[in-house]
């Protein structure tokens, strides 16, 4: 019998003493204390002399001394019990086979329609290969399914629950991270039938909408109210991909991340239970935040079917503007010190020479520019409160080498030169030859740490000889690597790969994380056992575990079921720099 056990079997009921009449609330542990030990607490019959309380200070305190060598010992012997007990039940999940496929995919048909469900070649490559994706699976799901309402998604969760077949959710497939890959193949849940507003509550600023509405178009409908959703990450991305992976984009240092802009949502469990995590007040503390808890799953806790959002206020002034440094560092340094000194601006992005040539390349700007390191800030407020952040920055950044503010004319030009830094990924993308691919991922640091991550990082691309760049959201210590290379050739793959997990690894030296905003997806499991060592993911293993016993959403995303003997050893590695889980000689 472990030690828990023990002490749980140990354990009374707050016993009651008849002659003092009180209850002593404490835990009575008959065979890890003597009778003698055990009558200092109770309280004793009054006697000639004696107070009528038993409770002195020095049995108050003898108690406490006591009290706390049995945590003690409990502690230092059955810490981590708890997860170890998890672990003894890990085993790798079975699925149904084709012919609970073919049975599954019947279903679906016969209740929903021919037209919702699809098994074209074309469809099921587009639903398990990412062009820009930093990582692929050779498989692709069997079945591609078009769900048009929260109820068709509930019952195409219960027959693949019925069937054990992998259900997939997918909306804007722009992740980067194999986030929507299909290793186990299964059925894709593709929401693109799903793309309505279903309620806008102008006045409590926020709305509901459904999971396909792409972010920009969402502002496009709702900017004649004076109201705006903040999020902004790449162009393509929609709502349900933005909540799946806890996004951000280049706002973040002002609004910042997805997870402060959902209300709730409406989310169809692995069963096709249907759940709402909260109401719609601004502000709640009822129950456990499950609404969090969903946000930057990933798929793998629930399918979200509904969402709402909080909107924010369009600001009265927006003014762009540019100004270039001589190294990487330079812009760096500039960029922590700007949001050191509490200066409230809009966005404040970096660019490198490589990513500027790639603006120039794309003409999209109408303008060439300097291909020099590059500060790109979006000033918004008032336009008072513009002109002094101006004003401020420019200080700053003259005292970082940083040269002249360049800005765009009108709100035209505005648009166009932050179309030039939002526009990054797929203007790289477009300068692909035959044979090539763009491996883009991210991290992020502490920003004290941010000049000394970008210098070295930005070193070791240059010294690939490849066509790489950084650019990143400096304004809250996030950067991206995007780093063209030959995917035939297998010793160019290794060395981007190696530069890759490099600087990942150079982050959580640093006490930064693997990702700041694309997710884990299948790309960083590796790297989140490193970050957070085991017990943490166990923990996070076991939540999964109860909402979906089966294993069946999105399965072998950001962490698998049973975890191998590789990732064992790196999470070991990682405790010992990281400090997440005690030395065995503690225990």
């Amino acid at each position: 019998m472990s030690t828990t056990a023990r002490m749980l079997n140990y354990y009374s009921p707050f016993r009651q003493y008849n002659n003092s009449e009180c209850y002593v609330g404490i835990p009575y542990f008959s065979e890890l204390a003597t009778n003698k030990q055990m009558n200092i607490i109770r309280t004793a019959s009054t006697t000639s002399g004696q107070s009528s309380s038993a409770w002195t200070s020095a049995r108050v305190l003898l108690f406490s001394a006591f009290s706390a060598s049995l945590a003690y010992i409990y502690g230092v012997t059955d810490t981590g019990s708890v997860i170890e007990e998890l672990r003894k039940t890990r085993r790798q999940p079975q699925y149904g086979g084709t012919r609970d496929l073919e049975k599954a995919i019947a279903s679906i048909r016969q209740s929903l329609g021919e037209d919702y469900v699809s098994t074209d070649d074309e469809d099921l490559q587009a639903h398990g290969f990412s062009e820009w994706s930093s990582i692929n699976t050779t498989t692709t799901p069997t079945a591609v399914v078009y769900p048009r309402s929260t109820v068709d998604v509930s019952f195409i969760a219960r027959t693949c629950h019925a069937h054990r077949i992998p259900m997939i959710p997918f909306s804007g497939g722009s992740s980067l991270e194999g986030n929507f890959s299909t290793p186990h193949g299964g059925i894709s849940i593709d929401f693109t039938f799903m793309d309505e507003i279903v309620k806008f509550n102008e006045e409590d600023m926020d709305i509901v909408v459904q999971p396909s509405v792409q972010w920009m178009e969402l502002n496009e409908k709702i900017k004649g109210s004076g109201l705006f959703f903040p999020v902004d990450p790449g162009p393509s991305a929609k709502i349900g991909g933005m909540v799946g992976t806890g996004c951000s984009g280049t706002n973040a240092v002002r609004y910042g991340t997805m997870k402060e802009w959902v209300v709730n949502l409406t989310v169809v469990l692995s069963d096709g239970t249907v759940i709402k995590t909260r109401r719609r007040p601004r502000k709640s503390s009822a129950g456990y935040n499950l609404t969090g808890l969903f946000v930057g799953s990933e798929g793998t806790l629930g399918i979200v079917s509904e969402i709402t959002l909080r909107l924010a206020v369009i600001p009265q002034e927006t003014s762009v503007a540019v100004v270039t440094f001589p190294t990487i560092r330079d812009a760096a340094t500039a960029a922590a010190k700007v949001l050191r000194t509490g200066i409230p601006i809009g966005c404040m992005e970096l660019m490198d020479e490589v990513q500027m040539n790639v603006v120039n390349r794309a003409g999209s700007t109408g303008k060439v520019w300097k291909e020099v390191p590059t500060l790109f800030f979006k000033f918004t407020g008032t336009k008072a409160g513009v002109k002094d952040n101006v004003a401020l920055v420019k200080q700053i950044a003259k005292a970082s080498k940083g040269g002249e503010f360049e800005f765009a004319e009108g709100e035209e030009g505005a648009k166009k030169l932050w179309s030039a830094r939002k526009d990054a990924l797929w203007s790289m993308l477009s300068l692909r030859t035959e044979g090539t691919q763009v491996w883009s991922t991210d991290v992020a640091v502490p920003v004290s740490r941010l000049p000394d991550i970008i210098e070295v990082s930005k070193k070791e691309l240059d010294d690939l000889g490849l066509f790489a760049s950084v650019l990143g959201h400096v304004g809250d210590g996030n950067f991206h690597e995007g780093i063209m290379y030959n995917a035939t050739d297998p010793k160019e793959k290794e060395a981007v790969e190696n530069c890759v997990h490099r600087m990942v690894d150079r982050a959580l030296e640093m006490e930064g994380t693997c990702t700041g905003e694309h997710g884990i997806g299948l790309g960083k499991k590796d790297s989140l056992v490193k970050e957070l060592g085991l017990d943490t993911i166990d923990v996070m293993r076991s939540i999964k575990k109860a909402l979906d016993p089966y294993w069946l959403l999105n399965p072998g995303k950001i962490f698998d079921a049973v975890p191998g003997e590789m990732s064992a050893d790196l999470a070991r590695t990682a405790a010992a720099s990281t400090s997440l889980e005690r030395p065995k000689s503690e225990r």
